[in-house]
């Protein structure tokens, strides 16, 4: 089969792998319909990421169809359509037990693309899978359920829920790229006062009006002022962090109240200063996290019920042999506009766009 393979720091290939085989009673294979290409994925073509080694199939967000299953599989069987989830969970440690899927300690946690071949490729071997795929409603289509395999869950988890967003708070995101996004999306679940987007590009501020956010403020602006110029002062009661660089992280300290809430999702590859002594006396809670994706479920059943829309982060579609064009799109999105980049074969429902219109 063909993979996108990491072979070091800013260097990939798609080519001839072997395909995936049943290695535990516990495995699925699912041909993959549909993937995505992550944010974290680019960290870790820059070598932010030391744990992927070359030689690694890339990728940890897919949709596919079941087509072979270990010996103690129960929740789906071949022919099943699925999201296969960027965590795995072996369902039996203490942290799993918890729902802390992310910290998986009997041998699941993030897998996919980072310790094993990842989605990024005709076929994947998922581990746990009567945990780690969820069958997939018809209401549902491919392009839009590839979104739940990371970005939704990822945002609403480690920013929404640890950011403890509540009615009438003011709440920030700076980054509004997918993930940031999805945080504005459903940081709008709990009827917040008001959300404000920061990012630097005009097309990701306007998408970010788009799904929810009430308003925007330019990165190179200074907005810690808007911020405290919209709060008289105060400022915001949770500040969502969606990019992963220090500026940001320190940027997102500046803007957040006494006894307010600092979250923090973006991968990060370099060290940021933590201002102690200027946070100290605030009382200011900050939280980090890997997604756990508990949940995944509630996610898929308001996606379903049409009450969660992923369609709008999808700017380009590619079939699954155009990878590493796929990824030069990405890549660039300060040029090409690229918010969700998505690929899969037209049979799979995921069709692709024509070229004027990428």
């Amino acid at each position: 089969m063909k993979a996108l393979v990491f072979q070091g720091p800013g260097q990939t290939s798609w080519q001839d792998v072997p395909d995936p085989a049943i290695k535990d009673a516990a495995d699925a294979i699912v041909r993959v319909d549909g993937v995505t290409i992550c944010g974290t994925d680019l960290h870790i073509i820059k070598g932010d990421v030391p744990e992927v080694t070359a030689g690694r199939v890339l990728g940890h967000e897919a949709v596919g169809t079941v087509v072979e299953i270990g010996g103690v599989v129960r929740s789906v069987r071949p022919g099943d359509r699925v999201l296969v989830s960027c965590i795995s969970a072996c369902g039996r440690c203490r942290f799993c037990r918890e729902g802390h899927y992310g910290q998986c300690r009997g041998g699941g946690g993030w897998l996919l693309g980072h310790t094993i071949d990842g989605t990024q490729a005709e076929y994947v071997r998922v581990p746990f899978a009567d945990l780690s795929v969820h069958a997939l409603p018809s209401a549902v289509s491919s392009h839009d359920a590839v979104l739940l395999a990371d970005i939704f869950p990822t945002a609403y988890e480690v920013g929404v829920l640890n950011g403890n967003v509540r009615p009438g708070d003011t709440v920030v995101v700076v980054g509004a790229g997918p993930i940031g996004l999805a945080a504005i999306a459903t940081a709008g679940l709990y009827s917040p006062g008001r959300i404000i987007a920061v990012d630097l590009a005009a097309s990701r501020l306007a998408a970010a009006r788009d799904l929810g956010a009430d308003a925007t403020a330019s990165a190179r602006e200074e907005p810690e002022w808007l911020i405290e110029d919209l709060t008289e002062g105060l400022g915001a009661d949770v500040v969502i962090e969606a990019v992963g660089v220090p500026e940001t992280f320190e940027m997102c300290t500046r803007m957040v109240r006494p006894g307010g809430h600092v979250a923090n999702i973006g991968v990060h590859g370099k060290a940021a200063t933590l201002h102690l002594e200027d946070l100290w006396i605030k009382d200011v809670t900050i939280t980090t996290g890997l997604v756990d994706t508990h949940s995944t479920p509630m996610l898929l059943r308001m996606m379903a019920a049409g009450r969660l829309a992923g369609a709008a982060m999808v700017t380009h579609r590619f079939e699954l042999d155009r990878m590493e064009e796929a990824y030069d799109v990405f890549a660039r999105a300060a040029d090409t506009g690229a918010l969700k980049v998505v690929l899969g074969g037209p049979q799979h429902d995921i069709l692709a766009v024509p070229p004027q219109e990428q």
